[in-house]
């Protein structure tokens, strides 16, 4: 019998503490930083394009339609998920990351098919965010709702 299976808590923070790999904490923010920044950039150039042709809700749309566009086209090619190992949370703005979420879950497991594939599984990361973002905005709305006869 192994006598390793028998450690502490304390030995076993040692262990790991002592074997796991360090974190470059800068170059990871600075990556984070750059490709958010890039990505938020394009969103903005796309937007200022846009604005020269139609009124700011149409260009508005049309921003978050390109970039979700984009998000989903790179998950596709296996690019988005290659940019994301080097930029860390900078790619997952909350568009293109959402994107992201319901597209790379939907390739994985289209070779189930349509219904049991992909339509059952495309929502597994994205749907806890769908599930507790309207319902916390619904509840927050009632709340401003009820609070503004109060107040």
């Amino acid at each position: 019998m192994n006598s390793n299976l028998n450690i502490t808590n304390s030995e076993y923070d040692q262990m790991i503490s002592k074997n796991a790999k360090k974190s470059p904490i800068a170059k990871n923010i600075f990556f984070a930083f750059v490709i958010g920044g890039l990505i938020c950039t394009l969103g903005q150039l796309i937007f200022n394009i846009s604005l020269k042709y139609v009124n700011k809700d149409t260009a508005s749309t049309i921003t978050s339609i390109s970039l979700i566009f984009l998000s989903a086209f790179l998950t596709a090619i296996n690019l988005y998920s290659r940019l994301g190992k080097i930029a860390g949370a900078g790619s997952t703005i909350p568009i293109t990351g959402f994107a992201n979420s319901i597209v790379a879950p939907a390739i994985e497991f289209k070779s189930e098919g349509f219904v049991l594939g992909l339509g059952s599984n495309m929502f597994k990361v994205a749907g806890p965010v769908l599930v507790y973002g309207i319902t916390s905005s619904i509840i927050l709305g009632l709340i401003y709702y009820f609070f503004k006869f109060i107040l």
